[in-house]
């Protein structure tokens, strides 16, 4: 016998497999020898889960690291060619349900009084507070445009109808003496702003004199009361789902003072007892992943977007595009994984574990501040407003550094400091958002990305000799629908349309390597003004320590916003995505292919693609030589997409003109103002109702 077949014959017995040679071991035999393995394997399980363990492990990647050597190049994949050429696109659809969204919602607006205190009773199952019909004279008078949305104000104010108004107003007076936390007091008809704690704190009372300014023309009709004013950018409130649940679990009762209330004296920074991920996962209920994982094994930055298109198409997974911004389609409790790639999650600031009234520009999920317009919305600033003259102190409809859309480069544009989150736990800062943008966008590597794109028209016979190439002009004619197609192309050439660049390294030394590393992944560029923005068809707005303040401002450009948040704001409910702004997914993936849709392929790619394609430029290369200007940024543009994103430039021109006005700031203010006054001054018992006085009929009660 062969040593090859003694070692067969030795493994055969052991694990009781049986050949014609050993046909002769009898059934008992075999038992006793399964029973053997068996009781083996019982012996090792520990060491077999271990095994079974780091085999999943590396198949989920988290000990792979960011295998940067091992990702393929364009030459790799550039074997797929082109897919077969289609006409249907996603965004088409997207931005044709947007605008047929807005116009039934605009056009359902109340027309009179009676309407209005109709539809919030059967909106919020309460009449309308006191003084609503004087409100009401306001919007009228300045042609307010959304009379009945005001779904998130009531939202949010919905939790403090469970207080008293002895309790609500308790907690005001004990919340506006903690740090970065002021006061805006109405007393005799005034509004003023008061600091009670001597934190010291960069941005002191800026947002408290924004709102003051907000409500001072309402003051002399509003009741005396107090507003406790967030001065940071950071949410405050974070209630745990078992204390909104069961109130019973926690003390109601504020009069035994907040440090009692908050468990001891409140110290501003979380130190190392905490963060905010641990705080805000207890918001989820305790069957959610959130409660019941500290993490998760899936892939924090692979796309999880909608298709839109049959699977036998090869776009890839770069061309799912986000119906609205990760504000409403993250869930970070059932997804905790996704909490890694937004810096809020960590930030140095401590959250509240009680109910506590704080008002704030915006708010993410689970967090239970009070949304009131931004300060950087309502005053005029070089950094933040469109339009503002510094020299003269004046605000004009349109900014002196303004520039023409057909003149206007094909590019993404960004820029802003290294911001976006702290340092609790510390080491995850290139996680965070505006870091993994920068990345992404800085890359200059052969990684390929699918690209769909419109195929060039076919070549006129005989090219018009005037030869516009960025034909967007509202009265010419419309063009037949474009044809797509897609191809893998480099990050090195798709970036080429990038204009991103940090401008401010912001403590380089929590990042992984300091400002070394900060600096060898990312862009650096010197800083710019507001007004450097207009000369670029695409502005991308990404949240930083909080909101994005220049939305506003790139609204009311001529420029089109792209913007990725996870952010909700006063105005949530007036503004239509893919009508007003395009909304980017958290993960920034389908950028490339929104591009490709309004401004086609990247001029980059023709010497990347060479003779793949049949590109035409006799008639741009006959202009030149006749002397002409022309712009190679557009040279490939779709005549149809060029037009859909001037549309979305110029109806978010029109939104922020319009509905984003300063006096629609005013205007959220006095009806917010009256709805806290209801709850600041009422008994426990909840009030259905409040009579309602009108001009027409006195005494005719609208409200209940």
């Amino acid at each position: 016998m062969s040593k090859l077949d003694s070692i067969r014959s030795r493994l055969h017995r052991l694990i009781g497999w049986t050949d014609v040679d050993q046909s002769h071991v009898d059934a008992p035999m075999r038992a006793r020898r399964r029973h053997r393995v068996l009781g083996y394997a019982v012996r090792k399980s520990r060491y077999i889960f271990l095994v079974c363990v780091f085999v999943l492990f590396l198949r989920a990647g988290l000990l792979a690291g960011d295998n940067e050597d091992g990702r393929q190049s364009y030459e790799d994949v550039r074997a797929l060619s082109f897919s077969s050429p289609r006409e249907d696109h996603p965004i088409t659809k997207l931005m044709d349900e947007g605008e047929e969204k807005y116009r039934v919602k605009l056009e359902g607006q109340s027309k009179t009084l009676k309407e209005a205190v109709e539809e919030y009773r059967r909106r919020y199952k309460r009449g309308p507070p006191r003084g609503f019909d004087k409100w009401w004279e306001f919007a009228r008078k300045n042609n307010v445009k959304f009379v009945d949305e005001y779904d998130g104000l009531v939202g949010d104010l919905e939790p403090f109808w469970e207080m008293s108004g002895e309790e609500l107003r308790r907690r005001v007076g004990q919340v506006g003496q903690l740090p970065s936390i002021d006061l805006v007091r109405i007393k005799n008809g005034e509004a003023s702003t008061l600091r009670m704690n001597a934190f010291e704190d960069s941005e002191v009372s800026a947002r408290a004199n924004g709102f003051a300014a907000m409500i001072s023309q309402f003051a002399p009709s509003l009741p005396d009361m107090d507003f406790s004013i967030n001065a940071k950018a950071e949410g405050r409130v974070l209630v745990p789902w078992e204390h909104r649940k069961y109130p019973n679990l926690t003390r109601t009762d504020s009069s035994v003072g907040i440090e009692t209330m908050l468990d001891g004296p409140f110290r501003p920074d979380w130190g190392t007892d905490g963060n905010v991920w641990e705080a805000w996962r207890r918001t989820c209920a305790p069957t959610s992943t959130a409660r019941r994982l500290f993490s998760s094994l899936r892939n924090v930055f692979v796309s999880q977007l909608q298709s839109y298109i049959p699977s036998d198409a090869p776009p890839g997974p770069d061309f799912g595009f986000a119906s609205t911004t990760a504000a409403h389609s993250l869930d970070f409790c059932s997804a905790p994984h996704t909490h890694y790639t937004q810096g809020h999650f960590f930030s140095d600031w401590r959250t509240l574990p009680v109910l506590y009234p704080v008002f704030s520009p915006a708010r993410a999920q689970g967090f239970m501040d009070i949304r009131i317009p931004s300060h950087y919305y309502y005053g005029s600033t070089a950094r933040y407003t469109y339009g503002w003259d510094p020299v003269n102190l004046e605000l004009g409809d349109t900014d002196k550094m303004e520039v023409p859309w057909n003149e206007k480069h094909d590019q993404m544009f960004w820029r802003g400091a290294t911001t976006g989150g702290g340092s609790h736990p510390p080491g995850f800062a290139p996680q965070y958002q505006r870091h993994r943008f920068l990345r992404m966008t800085s890359d200059t590597s052969s990684t390929p990305r699918l690209l769909t794109f419109p195929l060039p028209p076919s070549p006129s016979p005989s090219p018009s000799p005037s030869l516009s190439l960025s034909s967007s002009s509202p009265s010419a004619p419309a063009p037949p629908p474009p044809k797509y197609t897609t191809s893998p192309l480099p990050l090195s050439t798709l970036n080429t349309i990038m204009n991103t660049a940090f401008t401010k390294a912001v403590s380089p030394a929590s990042y992984p390597g300091g400002l070394p590393a900060l600096q060898s992944t990312h862009r650096f560029s010197d800083a710019v003004p507001l007004g450097e923005h207009w000369k670029y068809k695409y502005l991308v707005d990404i949240d930083g320590m909080g909101y994005s303040a220049r939305f506003m401002a790139f609204l009311a450009s001529g420029s089109v916003p792209l913007k990725a948040t996870v952010y909700q704001e006063f105005f949530e409910g007036w503004i239509q995505p893919w009508v007003h702004y395009i909304p980017l997914s958290d993960t920034y993936s389908e950028i490339y292919n929104i591009y490709a849709y309004f401004s086609g392929l990247p001029r980059a790619a023709i010497d990347v693609l060479g003779g793949d394609l049949d590109l035409n430029l006799t008639a741009e290369a006959e202009a030149e030589a006749e002397g002409q200007q022309v712009n190679h940024d557009a040279w490939s543009r779709p005549v149809d997409g060029d037009r859909r994103l001037r549309r979305i430039a110029r109806a978010g021109r029109e939104w922020k003109m319009s509905v984003g006005r300063a006096v629609d700031m005013e205007g959220r203010c006095p009806s917010f103002s009256l709805s806290s006054f209801v709850l600041y001054s009422r008994t426990r018992t909840h009030p259905d109702s409040v009579r309602i006085q009108t001009r027409a009929r006195v005494g005719e009660t609208l409200g209940g």
